[in-house]
């Protein structure tokens, strides 16, 4: 429904026969690439343009459906596969390489007007995850599908199958190494929990208000360095790294998963919205600094509410983030400051 300007009020700024107006309803997106020690320090200024760059035409192709009054669902599904067919970012071609030396994606998708949700995790053929989590939240009765049934179900729809090895690339290949050198020995557990945080960061997500009041939100991902035994993070958990409820937000979350399935972090800002009547820069702010940074949760969120506001907090020294809101240029953010 359009919200009308009041007539009187009109009237008395103009000086003119009352007439209404129709405003426009809002819209936004917001984006990220992954949260981690992030600093100017490591970066050099051909590489801090080229993140720019992608988040920027990220944001903004996100940006054209919602401008053109298309779904948030399809706004962060696109925004989603513009950073999944980069190197830049661990989701899809840029995907982090496991202990044993291959790539396992993650992804989920959730309609903030429905509640439905899709999620797929340990895939290793499907070229965009987040294309196979919406397939599964709109062709499939189940939500979270893992593993060969879930590349089986991605041959049925048609999506776009690779080998494994498309993932592949020079700098994560060298990043694994440089990790198995630090644990030594993989069933060392507290080796691992000693890893510097980028080792255990790298999503990619998107967030979107359309013209129509909807919220969504979309979350993939490759994983954590290093990981074994099949292991999931939150990316493709619903309420833990992807959430969306018309009533009270819509977040994608980066960080280190463990934390963030444990204290169920995207579900837990949105309930203190909805039930608390929290704004999301209140809500999100507890949630990242008040509860998951004393216990050793780090990483971030991105969120937007329904009157498109957009806040995007994390703990660490960076994260590659980007929003645009309705008539407004794309803001691109990397450093805390």
């Amino acid at each position: 429904m359009k919200r009308i300007i009041g007539a009187g009020v009109l009237a008395g700024l103009v000086g003119l026969t009352a007439t209404p107006v129709a405003a426009e309803e809002p819209f936004a997106i917001a984006i990220h690439g992954g949260a981690g020690t992030i600093t100017r320090a490591t970066m050099t200024p051909a590489r801090e343009a080229e993140y720019h760059a992608k988040l920027k035409e990220a944001v903004d192709a996100g940006y054209a459906i919602l401008e053109q009054g298309g779904t948030s669902l399809d706004a962060v599904t696109v925004a989603v596969q513009v950073l999944e067919d980069s190197p830049l970012f661990n989701a899809g071609r840029g995907a982090v390489y496991t202990w044993d030396g291959h790539h396992e994606l993650d992804a989920s998708i959730m309609n903030g007007a429905t509640a439905e949700a899709g999620a797929v995790a340990s895939v290793t053929t499907v070229k965009s995850p987040i294309a196979l989590a919406r397939e599964v939240m709109e062709n499939s009765v189940h939500v979270m599908l893992t593993g060969p049934g879930a590349e089986a179900f991605a041959k049925q729809q048609g999506l776009e199958l690779v080998e494994n090895s498309y993932f592949n690339s020079k700098s994560r290949y060298e990043a694994l190494q440089r990790m198995k050198k630090q644990v030594g020995n993989p069933q060392d557990k507290t080796a691992w929990q000693q890893l510097p945080a980028d080792y255990k960061h790298g999503t990619v997500g998107a967030v979107a208000l359309d013209k129509d009041g909807n919220l969504a939100a979309a979350t993939s991902t490759g994983g954590m360095t290093g990981k074994r035994w099949g292991r999931v993070g939150d990316a493709p958990i619903i309420g833990a790294g992807t959430w969306a409820d018309n009533e009270s937000c819509a977040i994608s979350a980066t960080g280190h998963g463990e934390y963030f399935i444990r204290y169920h972090v995207a579900a837990d800002i949105c309930a203190r919205v909805k039930y608390l009547n929290q704004d999301i820069f209140t809500a999100g702010d507890a949630v990242i600094f008040d509860v998951l940074e004393p216990v050793g949760g780090t990483g971030g969120v991105i969120i937007v509410d329904p009157q498109g506001q957009v806040h995007m907090p994390f703990n660490t020294e960076g994260m590659y983030r980007a929003k645009r809101q309705a008539g407004q240029a794309a803001e691109v953010a990397i450093y805390k400051n």
